[in-house]
């Protein structure tokens, strides 16, 4: 797409499922192995009751729906705001919705809402972002 084909009110979204395999190599790649993350035994004994994905995982997912999806290659995001609101378990489906809110032609950018939705309609994740398009 070209920085001229957006316009506010433009939405998209992609499907993810957190799977084990993505948990358990974000964990070893970045060294956070908290137990609530990996230990199903450590994971039942707190609020959760069962293992949950690291929430920067997820977060991450809005980074790789930006830059390859939605704008897509050419995307850099310069700023973004992430509120945290419900844990993701292992095997869960989530959605990343981004709608542009505002476009900024002298700049090439453009203002994004980017919540993560669980399948069940769980908002998880509360976020916006700033993106420099240049396409």
């Amino acid at each position: 797409m070209k920085f001229t084909d957006f316009y506010p009110g433009q939405s998209h979204v992609e499907k993810f499922v957190i799977t084990d395999e993505m948990v358990r190599s974000y964990a070893e790649l970045i060294g956070d192995r908290n137990p609530v993350h990996l230990d199903e035994n450590y994971a039942q004994t707190t609020r959760f009751k069962k293992r949950i994905c690291h929430g920067m995982l997820v977060a991450s997912l809005i980074s790789k729906v930006l830059g390859m999806d939605f704008p897509g290659p050419g995307t850099i995001l310069v700023k973004q705001q992430i509120k945290y609101k419900s844990p993701v378990y292992i095997d869960e489906e989530i959605e990343i919705h981004v709608k542009v809110n505002q476009v900024i032609p002298e700049k090439h950018r453009l203002l994004l809402d980017t919540p993560v939705i669980k399948k069940d309609g769980t908002t998880v994740i509360e976020a916006q972002a700033e993106v420099l398009f240049e396409q």
